[in-house]
């Protein structure tokens, strides 16, 4: 019959590895003294031990379905999963059993697999449903990030276990992925790349566990700007209100008449809010404000709102919205022969929408350089997406490049013995190089998880290719 020797992980696991391998050891000398002709234990009897141990004849020892197995005419023991599958093909002696043995305990206790051998990071995200198109390149490129620091070493000496578990964008599953993180990997930092419906479910179990959580690729909380929640923080480009002042500095700069401007949002709250604010600071800054409009999420036709624009006498759209409101809506207005110029977010897309469309006055302002700059770091990406096959564009991946950035340098102030404490404590002074990916360095303090400088930068068709039309300037986040 077959018994099954199944290892716990971590030092419990290893443990009970070696005291097995020391009980087969005993065995084996057992053996010995009373070995048939072969040498092989064949003139022991099943029982020889006294505790069920079983008989020590040539046995068939495995690993399969996360466990090792032995297979004889008698027990071995009960036994724990080890991860690893070793099949042998053909029976072998106890000796050469005890050599296979001692060749997968070095194995198991060289590989990572607590929170002693390794940083446990976890990643809860939208990758796959609707919103995996913004959200599962975010992911992809933080996992070739730390697969890039893990193959140099990793940090501090210790490798980065990322773990990382989808949620389908929904509340309950995210936070069941952030409860497994805390309860059974013992992560010290998560992450959560998905929707904002996810996050109520998420910080609640981040914050009963005392452990900080990064919003990478996805809408920065109010939590994080000053003053900010605990353990709470952001990486994402964009940012509401700065973002529309922004728009609207370049729309002033850029005039070269009286502007009469139209707003276009999708009809949901962070986008209606984002809108509201960017009407209300329009006449500060001498624009005339004519259209103000929510396109419902499902909305097939464009026209009607494209025709309201147009009569309204805009001179000058600016949409803060997902991408599929900004873009449609401006292809609307050209189809009925609006002429004005169009400013808008630069969302994932917009590069590769800016180089399709080829229309000068269509404009889109970023938190991120696009890669029509071609900086030695958007190369290194290039490399990594390459050499891992990845399916997705380069410029879907700076913000889960600048993600694993941030987790680097955090687990890097923390040190080897991080724990949940001392990743927030590392978070809340640290200060990172973007090496041109944005305008400036990310930092962040006690009181300000977002960033002390917001830079931004405004690229369109130039006739021959993308390029600035207004280079980098910056807002102080208060």
């Amino acid at each position: 019959m077959a018994s099954r020797v199944r290892l716990l992980a971590g030092k419990q696991g290893r443990h009970q590895l070696l005291l097995e391998w020391r009980r087969l050891v005993f065995l084996y000398q057992r053996n010995q003294r009373g070995a048939g002709p072969e040498g092989d234990g064949s003139a022991v009897n099943d029982n020889a031990d006294g505790l069920g141990v079983g008989a020590l004849r040539p046995l068939r020892l495995r690993f399969t379905s996360g466990a090792l197995v032995a297979s004889t005419s008698g027990q071995i023991s009960d036994g724990l999963p080890l991860k690893r599958i070793l099949p042998l093909k053909r029976i072998l002696p106890l000796k050469r059993i005890l050599t296979v043995i001692v060749v997968a305990l070095a194995a198991f206790m060289a590989r990572p697999t607590s929170a002693e051998d390794a940083y446990q990071v976890g990643v809860t995200g939208a990758l796959k449903g609707r919103s995996a198109a913004s959200y599962a390149p975010v992911v992809e490129a933080l996992r070739l990030y730390i697969d890039k620091v893990n193959a140099a070493g990793g940090v501090n000496g210790k490798p980065v276990n990322l773990l990382i578990e989808d949620d389908l964008t929904l509340p309950w599953k995210a936070g069941a992925n952030a409860r497994k993180f805390l309860t059974e990997d013992n992560a010290v930092l998560m992450l959560n790349a998905s929707l904002s419906m996810t996050y109520a479910a998420v910080v609640a179990e981040a914050k009963n566990a005392g452990v900080p959580l990064i919003f990478a690729g996805s809408a920065c909380p109010k939590d994080v700007y000053p003053p900010a929640a605990e353990d709470a923080f952001c990486t994402t480009a964009f940012a509401a209100m700065y973002d529309s002042r922004a728009a609207l500095a370049f729309v002033h700069e850029a005039a070269a008449e009286p502007v009469k401007i139209a707003f276009v949002a999708m009809a949901i709250p962070r986008s209606r809010m984002e809108i509201d604010f960017a009407a209300g600071e329009a006449p500060r800054l001498g624009m005339t404000v004519v259209y103000k409009e929510g396109i419902l999420p499902p909305t097939q036709d464009y026209t009607p709102f494209a025709d309201g624009i147009k009569d309204a006498g805009a001179t000058w759209v600016y949409s803060w919205a997902p991408w599929v409101t900004q873009i449609r809506t401006y292809e609307a207005l050209r189809q009925i022969g609006w002429s004005g110029s169009y400013v808008t977010w630069a969302h994932t897309e917009a590069e590769a929408e800016l180089e399709r469309i080829k229309d000068p006055k269509l404009y889109v302002v970023s938190a991120n350089a696009l890669f029509a700059d071609a900086l030695p770091i958007q190369k290194e990406i290039v490399a990594a997406m390459n050499e891992a096959g990845s399916k997705y564009r380069p410029e879907q991946m700076t913000e889960g490049w600048i993600a694993g950035m941030i987790v680097e340098g955090a687990l890097k102030g923390a040190g080897a013995d991080a724990t949940p404490a001392k990743v927030r404590a590392a978070l809340q002074t640290l200060k990172v190089d973007m090496q041109g990916l944005r305008g400036g360095p990310l930092e962040w303090t006690s009181e300000n998880h977002f960033r002390l400088m917001q830079y931004y930068r405004v690229y369109h068709w130039d006739g021959a290719k993308i390029a600035p039309v207004k280079d980098w300037f910056a807002y102080e986040v208060k």
